[in-house]
């Protein structure tokens, strides 16, 4: 975005638009304004002039087009920041010559416009159509529709300059730009995860949070950066089609045939009425599986999550009756205020001489003053339930001290707070969301670190192409997915959608590793527009980040249900790797702690070659390395990632 020193001329207006990106604010993304193209001495541009504000309630029933609530956690502005952070939407600018591509969306209510740096921009008409705009901007660009998408067009470039993967167009570093390089070079040596979380938390948090600032860094970053990203990953498959409807990949010796995807409708959620029928007269819950199927196919409806979830995280098991719960939930509060006794009554000598306590406390300060701060819940100084958020998190480190606290957490118990609106249930329920996902917090990252290697794995069997394109864009290592996998997408969907997203996977069904088939589903929905971009590590990440918001729940669960019914179909032919992924025996019967390392690597198979046809070392897992010559991975979450 830029600001002219002259007035324009609008040779184009289309009114009752609302448009979202990645750098519009929360109150730009609530205002209705115009869609113009707008001539200016220098060239046109695309131009979206706020109007009117419309407020949009997180609680109203809406159309999903216009679900607009945005509950992603921001920073808080202050009037310092200039005449915009006052509450005004401001205007955005984008010039024709850096649009990349766009596409129509939803029947022609929804425009998706992509600039060359991977920024998206997403219009919502809500008066009329936008292939009415579209129209009017092929009198101004020579535009090249896809042949996969009939909806997606190019923008020709009579230059047409490739992408290049480099991050010297985004100012990254507060620092002396050239002091950061040496440190950059001095700390990747010794601490090479850490430190390209460190830099990767500096990009992620310019995209998500502040204005692009062009500004060059030197090309040792760039290329620094992305080598210590790469994962060393095989080769990609050999990829050939076989008709319409099937799709044939692997190496000259395997091949899995994929049947095409079925239909998989979304349900109703579980009602109250259902509830009460699947309880005996003492409170038993008589079939928890039939319960947990109806909540994977629709969720929980809304004043039922309060009791259900507790069921969900293992708080309340399920044959228990209504008196033993009860007396449960006194056992469990007279324990939870025991463990919060330790701290509250620690002083501050004993602070002095516990380093890991101090520096744990410290990072739970920080990271609870920004968790959800837009959301009404949590908004406000001196709000109360910021303080039982902050005592949660503070008594879950005495909870288990292993594990203590990590960036990250503080997004998990936001919403089952809000929820429980009670220190002690919230606390019981996040300790069974912990038992769940805490192997995304360990020192040692593996649990990340397989999780990358498994998606890589299903993308290979699910989408080769794309698995190719990855590979020779140097994205292989999937890390433009490690926001979603680490919080479980807390930041990709509105506060209702991760509510319902969370309950359905935390049914285990149909396998526990659902959450994949979720990245896949994502995956397989942006493919061509990362493919016919011809993005870049780059672009690649900050097109990922952008989706943030964008992405729609009920198609997504459809489609990784069907890329599960997909894999099911053909289940004699997956290699272990992917069988293992979705809860299937390996039919190679091999020691556990070879499975593990099969099952994090793409395609691995028993005679010693991977599903690509890569011979591994008798002798070395194939498992991901995020450096060279990294031999163990350094906690690298305390730092701004999120």
């Amino acid at each position: 975005m830029f600001e002219p020193t002259e007035q324009g001329k609008d040779v184009f207006t289309h009114g009752g638009v609302v448009l979202r990106g990645a750098n519009t604010r929360e109150d730009d993304a609530q205002s209705t304004g115009t869609l113009n193209i707008v001539e200016y001495s220098y060239g046109k541009c695309i131009e979206w002039k706020p109007v009117e504000v419309s407020v949009v309630s997180e609680n109203q029933d809406q159309d999903p087009e216009w679900s607009l609530v945005d509950s992603h956690t921001r920073r808080t502005r202050t009037s310092s920041e200039g005449p915009d952070s006052l509450g005004r939407a401001r205007t955005v600018r984008i010039m024709l010559t850096d649009l990349k591509s766009f596409r129509v969306h939803h029947g022609g209510q929804q425009l998706i416009l992509m600039q060359k740096d991977g920024t998206t921009y997403v219009a919502f008409f809500q008066l009329s159509n936008a292939e009415n705009f579209v129209n009017s901007m092929k009198a101004f660009m020579k535009l090249k529709r896809s042949r996969v998408d009939k909806n997606f067009y190019h923008v020709m470039d009579e230059f047409n300059p490739v992408l290049e993967n480099s991050f010297s167009h985004l100012d990254l570093f507060q620092e002396n730009t050239s002091d950061y390089v040496w440190k950059f070079v001095r700390n990747l040596h010794n601490r090479p995860y850490e430190t390209t979380l460190e830099a990767f938390s500096k990009l992620a948090d310019i995209w998500l949070y502040k204005e692009p600032v062009k500004r060059p860094v030197e090309e040792a970053v760039a290329d620094l950066l992305n080598r210590s990203l790469t994962i060393d990953v095989p080769h990609p498959p050999v990829s050939v089609s076989s008709g319409e409807e099937y799709e044939v990949i692997g190496d000259a010796g395997s091949s899995v045939v994929l049947p095409p995807r079925p239909p998989c409708p979304r349900g109703a959620p579980l009602s109250q009425e259902q509830w009460d029928r699947f309880k005996d007269p003492e409170g038993r819950v008589t079939n928890p599986k039939a319960v947990r199927e109806i909540i994977f196919r629709g969720g929980i409806c809304a004043s039922l999550r309060f009791e259900v979830w507790k069921f969900l995280l293992n708080y309340y098991p399920w044959n228990s009756t209504t008196a033993e719960r009860i007396e449960l939930r006194k056992k469990k509060t007279d324990e939870y205020f025991m463990m919060k006794l330790q701290w509250r009554s620690m002083t501050p000598a004993q602070e002095n001489r516990f380093s890991d306590y101090r520096d744990r406390k410290s990072l739970i300060e920080k990271d609870v003053n920004r968790t959800d701060r837009t959301r009404v819940y949590y908004a406000g100084d001196n709000n109360p339930h910021l303080a039982q958020l902050y005592d949660i998190l503070m008594t879950y480190v005495m909870y288990n001290f292993d594990l203590g606290y990590v960036q990250g957490m503080s997004d998990l118990l936001s919403p089952i707070l809000c929820l429980m609106d009670s220190e002690v249930d919230a606390f019981w329920c996040f300790v069974g969301f912990m038992n769940k996902v805490s192997t995304n917090f360990e020192m040692d990252q593996a649990g990340m670190k397989a999780q990358l290697c498994q998606l890589n794995a299903l993308l290979s069997v699910t989408e080769p192409q794309l698995f190719n394109y990855l590979y020779k864009n140097d994205s292989g290592n999937m890390f433009f997915c490690f926001r979603w996998l680490l919080v479980l997408f807390k930041r990709e969907f509105n506060s209702i959608d991760i509510m319902k997203l969370w309950e359905i996977l935390w049914t285990d069904l149909p396998c526990k590793n659902f959450h994949l088939l979720v990245c896949a589903a994502i995956l397989d929905t942006e493919k061509t527009m990362l493919m016919e971009n011809r993005y870049g590590f780059t672009e690649i990440l900050k097109h990922i980040n952008d989706l943030s918001l964008h992405i729609e729940l009920p198609w997504t669960l459809s489609k990784a249900e069907g890329i599960y019914h997909q894999l099911m179909a053909v289940e004699s032919q997956l290699p272990d790797s992917v069988r293992v992924i979705i809860g299937l025996e390996p039919l190679n019967k091999t020691p556990a702690s070879d499975l593990e390392d099969e099952s994090a690597c793409a395609g691995a198979h028993a005679n010693g070659e991977n599903s690509n046809g890569i011979r591994r070392d008798s002798d070395k897992s194939e498992n991901v390395k995020f450096g060279n010559n990294e031999v163990s991975y350094e906690r690298g979450l305390s730092v701004s990632y999120i």
